[in-house]
């Protein structure tokens, strides 16, 4: 929120008396301005950008160039928003705060009205785009509760781990380099999750209500959420939630954090148009499979044979290059777009120590989070927000055992010095 000197007379006070007192009590306004902006982090920053989008179009089509812009636009999005998974479900299970969960219906719900569009239709620039629709089966409640209990020991998820890497953090390399592990094991083990055992049914909510009937029953079920999680607000009064620093103004969209529910919005719209360029909703975590799988093919070990690479279309992104797959080009944007945000906002720090609990935690955290996310078919990203987006019901019970993934890290977190959020703090 913007730096004010006197909350009650400001636009910020105004818009908090606008809220319900749940709402209002679930807000602080920042405590100092943004530092100032790191020009040579944000010049080199650019620089990558530029040579993302030279390496795509050298390996594939315009439509891919253009994946790599929205993958910069979700990277600003996410640091700028400091839009979180981890976070928002550690603060509704650990103290009942609701906000950023609120912030993920209106997320949900705006991706949901504008994939219905898409969808419908059957328009877009790589031909008929389809959703994600996943099999409701073991695979899925494992992989949802695994990714769950890892996002809260490796401290991000899936989309906080690109832009926290992004922005500087050390520890969060040590989870992409978990995820990258848990991903290629995943692969390997493949076949007993997907062909010894028993696959269940893929329920789509289009196809049984039609698009219409479909968008109602969802932003009833968001609606329904929400309302719980101001009951729940209201009775356990949980600690409001820390905003970051900020600038005033027009700077504010370069340098300073948004407001959750602009992140929302943004994040929503942005998915939909990832479904639209390229034909397919955003993803995150195939891509890590991909590149360990690479890396692994690099030291001399043949994963072409692995049942998972047997697949045809896995097969077809293990021949190519990576700047022609498009999940790793959007992840790749995601990063290089938040090292900009984070420069712009001063904001970018390289953590120089980790200390080995939290080092620990990272790592198996990460490997919980691409294990997981492999046999659920997606992660927070691509299961939970594209799945549902897509009206596909594997979406909403990934959501629920993740969140029952959530209560056991929680409980994980103090063995790797991590602390959650208590009722008696000044803030979340």
């Amino acid at each position: 929120m913007s730096v004010l000197s006197d909350p009650a007379e400001s636009g910020f006070g105004r818009t908090l008396r606008r809220l319900p007192a749940v709402e209002r009590s679930a807000h602080q306004p920042a405590a100092k301005p943004a530092p100032p902006t790191d020009w040579t982090v944000v010049t080199i920053g650019l620089v990558l950008a530029v040579l993302l989008a030279w390496a795509v179009s050298r390996y594939a089509n315009g439509i891919m160039v253009g994946c790599s812009v929205l993958g910069l636009a979700l990277g600003f999005t996410l640091f700028h928003s400091r839009f979180g998974f981890t976070s928002a479900w550690r603060q509704v299970v650990a103290v009942g705060q609701g906000v950023a969960l609120r912030a993920h219906m209106l997320m949900l719900a705006v991706a949901c009205v504008l994939f219905s569009v898409v969808l419908s239709t059957g328009v877009g620039l790589s031909g008929a785009p389809k959703g994600f629709t996943n099999p409701i089966g073991i695979a899925l409640v494992v992989g949802a509760f695994l990714f769950g209990m890892g996002m809260q020991v490796g401290g991000s998820c899936a989309s906080g781990t690109l832009f926290a890497v992004g922005s500087g953090q050390s520890a969060i390399v040590l989870t992409l380099f978990g995820f990258i592990v848990g991903s290629v094991l995943a692969a390997l083990s493949y076949t007993f999750w997907f062909v010894t055992l028993p696959s269940g049914p893929t329920i789509s909510l289009s196809k049984t209500f039609g698009y219409p009937g479909a968008l109602v029953l969802s932003l009833a079920v968001m609606a329904l959420i929400v309302a719980i999680s101001y009951a729940v607000a209201k009775r356990r009064n949980p600690p409001p939630v820390e905003d970051p620093p900020t600038a005033r103004g027009l700077a504010r969209v370069l340098r300073g954090s948004w407001p959750m529910w602009v992140g929302a919005i943004v994040l929503g719209g942005l998915n939909a148009a990832v479904l639209y360029v390229s034909g397919q909703p955003w993803g995150v975590t195939s891509a890590f499979g991909l590149w360990g799988s690479k890396i692994l093919g690099g030291l001399g070990v043949d994963v072409s044979h692995w049942a998972f690479w047997q697949v045809p279309a896995n097969a077809k992104s293990l021949s190519r290059s990576v700047f022609a797959d498009r999940i790793s080009v959007l992840d790749f944007g995601i990063m290089i777009g938040a090292l900009i945000a984070s420069a712009a906002g001063g904001a970018f720090m390289l953590h120089r120590r980790v200390p080995w609990r939290l080092a620990l935690g990272s790592v198996l955290g990460g490997i919980a989070m691409g294990y997981g996310a492999r046999l659920a078919g997606g992660c927070n990203i691509g299961a939970y927000f594209s799945g549902i987006a897509s009206f596909s019901l594997h979406g909403w019970v990934w959501g629920v055992m993740a969140l029952g993934g959530t209560f056991f890290g929680l409980r994980l977190r103090p063995l790797f010095g991590l602390t959650n959020p208590k009722p008696v703090d000044s803030i979340c």
